[in-house]
């Protein structure tokens, strides 16, 4: 177990919010975070009981922010915030979202400027040690004044409200709290505003999206490698000297990587005097399509790290003479480079698709047509080919930016929003795809590999293919392929090929990372 890490002190990172999310990683609080956050709790105490207006601490939200609340209804109102603001409409985000919300909540609010109470911050953390997580729908935020609605939902139980899911059932949160003898918690004044306003369910999406994208990148390398021996491609276009000319951080990477998984390879040495001259663009441009995404991908990496360690409330509590109404709730910074990302995903998938239906032409010496000798009886891989095709359409409708729309609310007070919620969920949708995409790749890829036998490839793509045949046998007839897809996907979202790959690198003191490696990682 690593050192706990300390919110409002420790830089969050993906990876870091990933391990407190999934219970690999404790969580504190320093003691000079607890007196930042104690002090900005007294100094909207003060602003509460003084004379001064101050938005959201006596006053209405959005486009009541003129109507003046007495000193005695301050704490309902707060309450009365989470329960109006509780309008959120489709199926329930994945827990490790709502888990991931929990994190970077906790992250935003310990900088201590938001004026939450100490109290609400050691509740909202018992919630994620004692995997007690709150119900939270999909759909109705704008990702304007924040993600309101599903912060909302979030922040429910902690007034003992809404619902949570505990020991695999989901119960109200009520009934929970009084099964394990804790009582709701009383919000003070902008404690409910605090909770509510900010980026966090548009930022859960986006860190899961990091991941799970950064996942996809790195296999469609290896496959894209195996693809290329099973068609007897060439590794002349992956020189160092070639990419130099252009460097692109991307493409240097993606190059370096695909010399290194093809390097020594029987394969490749086979045919090196043929007439070939080009590999079609989807084995030959490798690194400029992969790069291009890593390029994509590694933007969104570099503004994720920002927003993880911002301060995203509404007003901003400098002290208790020095309140400031600002915009950092917005969820433009991050709805751009969501739909960005995207993108990059989508072609990930587009690309990969045109090595499947490459592997399937049969017009190259040794592979038969639909990467099976007996066809006619048997379709071959044809239909996976289907399925792969069905999903690169539909991310390509996928790709419209949500950024790219707006529509005003709360009475015009928000009169542009970010859509960064659909942003983040789009690319998750967008990726959900993409993974399969992959496996259909991989399954036609370690089909293609095995006509190639018994040349031996480079010690990395063989020993990746062993893993491959470890779950998934050559086929010589039909059978249900939808079996082999979901095998390989699994493959894809458990990483075993990358571990093999990785683990092989290091055996054989082969440099499969590279220079770039830390700029495309995950940490």
């Amino acid at each position: 177990m690593k050192h706990p890490f300390q919110f409002g002190k420790d830089t969050l990172t993906p990876g870091i919010a990933l391990r407190i999310a999934r219970g690999q990683q404790t969580s504190t609080f320093a003691d000079d975070t607890i007196n930042k956050i104690k002090k900005s709790h007294a100094d909207v105490a003060e602003i509460a009981n003084g004379d001064r207006v101050v938005y959201g601490i006596n006053t209405g939200f959005g486009p009541l922010c003129t109507t003046i609340i007495s000193k005695e209804q301050t704490r309902k109102l707060q309450e009365n915030i989470l329960r109006s603001h509780s309008v959120g409409v489709g199926a329930y985000v994945p827990l490790e979202i709502a888990k991931l919300m929990l994190v970077t909540k906790l992250q935003a609010l310990s900088f201590g400027y938001s004026g939450i109470a100490l109290e609400t911050l050691e509740r909202i953390k018992w919630h994620l040690e004692m995997d007690i997580i709150p119900m939270v729908p999909t759909q109705g935020s704008v990702g304007a004044s924040g993600d309101l609605a599903p912060l909302a939902h979030l922040f429910l139980p902690l007034i003992g409200l809404g619902k949570v899911t505990y020991k695999g059932k989901i119960q109200d949160s009520g009934d929970v709290l009084q099964q394990l003898g804790k009582a709701p918690i009383a919000l003070g004044p902008k404690e409910g505003l605090a909770l509510i306003n900010g980026t966090q369910f548009i930022l859960a999406y986006a860190v899961r999206g990091l991941v799970r994208l950064h996942n996809c990148l790195e296999l469609a390398d290896i496959i894209g490698a195996m693809s290329l021996e099973g068609i007897l491609g060439s590794a002349s276009p992956f020189q160092e000297k070639l990419h130099a000319l252009r460097p692109f951080q991307g493409s240097l990477h993606v190059a370096h990587r695909l010399r290194t998984l093809l390097k020594n390879s029987q394969m490749v040495e086979s045919h090196e005097n043929c007439g070939r001259v080009q590999d079609p663009y989807s084995i030959r441009c490798m690194p400029q399509v992969h790069g291009s995404s890593r390029n994509a991908w590694h933007h969104l990496k570099e503004l994720v790290n920002v927003e993880l360690n911002s301060v995203t409330d509404n007003p901003i509590v400098f002290s208790s003479t020095d309140t400031i109404s600002g915009g950092n709730f917005h969820g433009q910074p991050l709805a751009m480079p969501l739909d960005y990302a995207t993108l990059a995903a989508a072609e990930l998938g587009n690309i990969s698709d045109r090595r499947t239906y490459l592997l399937l032409e049969g017009d190259i010496e040794g592979l038969p047509k639909l990467l099976m000798k007996n066809t006619g009886i048997n379709s071959g891989f044809m239909i996976p080919q289907y399925t792969s095709a069905a999903l690169v359409s539909e991310n390509k409708s996928l790709c419209f930016p949500a950024s790219a729309d707006s529509i005003p609310t709360s009475l015009g007070q928000e009169d542009h929003v970010s859509m960064g919620s659909i942003s983040g969920r789009k690319l998750n949708q967008v990726i959900d795809n993409l993974e399969n995409i992959l496996a259909v790749e991989l399954i036609c890829a370690a089909q293609a590999f095995d006509y190639r036998k018994p040349m031996k490839s480079s010690k990395i793509l063989d020993a990746c293919h062993e893993v491959i045949r470890g779950r998934i046998d050559h086929a010589e007839e039909d059978r249900i392929f939808a079996d082999d897809i979901e095998k390989a996907h699994d493959m894809i979202v458990n990483e075993s090929i990358i571990d093999a790959a990785y683990q092989t690198a290091q055996q054989n003191n082969i440099n499969l990372k590279g220079d770039l490696y830390e700029l495309f990682s995950i940490s």
